[in-house]
């Protein structure tokens, strides 16, 4: 490593060295000031690993006397340190699946989490005309379901970064799940609709937390496109048998609240797991020596007057990639979930389909988002995650007015499997695009912006599907999936360059 870096606290002897019997003492940098430091010392220093040693010809010009010049206090005072290169400290520190080896029960504790809510999301298309039946509502009072969940990622965004500043990832993590196990308690309690409800408002906060943590550390691995497309298929796959179980068991009789009582148990399973799996997270080597980095950086800046918690969110919220991925990702959800949401009623009242078998539809949606997480999103990252995302929504657009247009109930069905097929790599690889934009100080700030979009568009979509539904009949689903694909479109072309990482 140059000693450039080193240049604000110590000067070196540029002059020949005497003969010795072995190298200097180090000098600390308190006795800076009586002795000067030798090139032995400073070919002993190292950066994460040994890099080149002192480059020749990097000291300051001597002084006429032949002595290095020494920086006047004013110099110190406005110089810093120049950052070292990414390439150099960050790349050296970076984590994959198995570095440290702690990351693969962490990763394995996330997937659970992954099913879980992916068997969440899934179950409420197929639960809701059991909804409208018990409680006697229409399509807009059910819709406040989807409401309620987004406020709760969105009012959780602005402090998910706070909370794991003071209470640490694992702490962080028990909170995510304490909240998704009261919100399932509340919903097998059958308590009256509007305790349904709120009860979404608590897994939303829960859920919330939990993405906006898993995404920044996913996408920070090693390969982290592929382990976020792995991860996300894990999602998928809780799509595809959610809606089986839950119809199976209303139709055998069992109350549709019960089948929550599956969810509260992985939530429970998933308090412990990921507690204990990220335990120990800010103290591994890797972490710990980008920690350093950051809170040097963070105490220069504070020192300069640098931004607090809440200038870096205002930053976060008005960085271009934020605001136009937080658009991307509204859409694209809003349209995952409106699909899943309303696709089966619109088979029922629309084609007249059974409802003990047009059910197994949105299974069917699922499992091409499943397959589509799992194969293709090794293949979206090969050809480059900016090209592979146009080409993915133009063929779930072409597909879904498919579904519109032909008058067959199992040539839709067909047709919404390859949607989701489609639809399966886009999340991940938006979220390493995004990832590979943003600025890495207000990474999980804006990452928490996007996710909490999403989901209010998961929310929104769907709510005003169910409005137009009441008004007019499920074929609006489609003109509305169908928009939504558009401003994922321009949303998406008005997105920066991908450019090297400056930092």
């Amino acid at each position: 490593m140059s000693i450039q870096a080193f240049g604000a606290f110590i000067t070196h002897e540029s002059s020949p060295l005497p003969t010795l019997a072995g190298p200097e003492p180090v000098v600390h940098k308190d006795s800076i000031t009586t002795i000067t430091p030798t090139e032995y010392e400073l070919d002993e220093l190292k950066w994460g690993r040994r890099l080149n040693g002192p480059r020749q010809g990097s000291s300051r010009d001597p002084s006429p006397a032949g002595r290095p010049v020494l920086p006047t206090p004013d110099e110190l005072e406005r110089s810093q340190p120049p950052t070292p290169k990414r390439d150099q400290a960050v790349d050296a520190i970076v984590h994959s699946f198995s570095n440290p080896p702690r990351n693969q029960w962490r990763l394995a504790a996330s997937c659970v989490m992954f099913l879980l809510m992916g068997l969440n999301d899934a179950a409420t298309g197929a639960l809701i005309p059991y909804l409208e039946k018990e409680y006697n509502i229409g399509y807009a009072i059910v819709s406040l379901i989807f409401v309620t969940n987004a406020l709760g990622f969105i009012s959780v965004t602005p402090v998910i970064q706070l909370i794991e500043a003071r209470i640490g990832r694992s702490r962080s993590y028990l909170i995510a799940m304490a909240l998704m196990c009261v919100g399932y308690i509340a919903i097998v309690c059958t308590p009256p609709f509007p305790v349904i409800v709120l009860s979404f408002y608590f897994l939303g906060c829960g859920m919330g937390l939990f993405l906006a943590m898993t995404n920044t550390f996913i996408v920070n691995l090693l390969n982290g496109t592929v382990i976020l497309g792995f991860c996300h298929g894990i999602y998928g796959l809780g799509g595809i048998i959610s809606p089986l179980i839950a119809t199976n068991m209303v139709a055998r009789g069992v109350h549709w609240a019960y089948f929550y009582f599956i969810l509260l148990g992985i939530a429970v399973a998933s308090f412990f797991l990921l507690g204990w799996s990220f335990k120990g997270f800010e103290e591994d080597a890797a972490v710990q020596l980008l920690s350093s980095l950051q809170r040097t950086a963070s105490q220069q800046a504070t020192a300069r007057g640098g931004p607090t918690k809440k200038q870096v969110l205002k930053r976060a919220v008005r960085n271009r990639t934020t605001l136009l991925g937080a658009m991307f990702i509204f859409f694209y959800q809003g349209a995952e979930v409106a699909i899943s949401g309303w696709v089966i009623s619109y088979l029922i009242h629309y084609r007249q389909g059974d409802p003990s078998q047009v059910g197994n539809v949105t299974s069917g949606f699922w499992g091409g988002i499943t397959v589509g997480r799992f194969f293709l999103t090794h293949f979206a990252h090969k050809i480059g995650e900016k090209i592979a995302v146009i080409g993915l929504v133009v063929g779930a657009a072409v597909f879904q007015l498919l579904v519109w247009l032909v008058p067959n109930i199992i040539g839709n069905a067909v047709a919404e499997s390859i949607v989701g097929l489609f639809l399966g790599p886009i999340y991940p690889c938006a979220t390493a695009v995004f990832a590979k934009l943003l600025p890495r100080n207000i990474q999980i700030s804006s990452l928490s912006v996007v996710t909490s979009m999403g989901s209010s568009g998961g929310a929104l979509v769907p709510f005003i599907t169910g409005i137009l539904a009441q008004k007019l009949s499920t074929v609006v689903l489609h003109p509305v999936v169908l928009i939504s694909f558009g401003a994922m479109t321009v949303a998406w072309l008005l997105l920066p360059r991908i450019g090297k990482r400056a930092e």
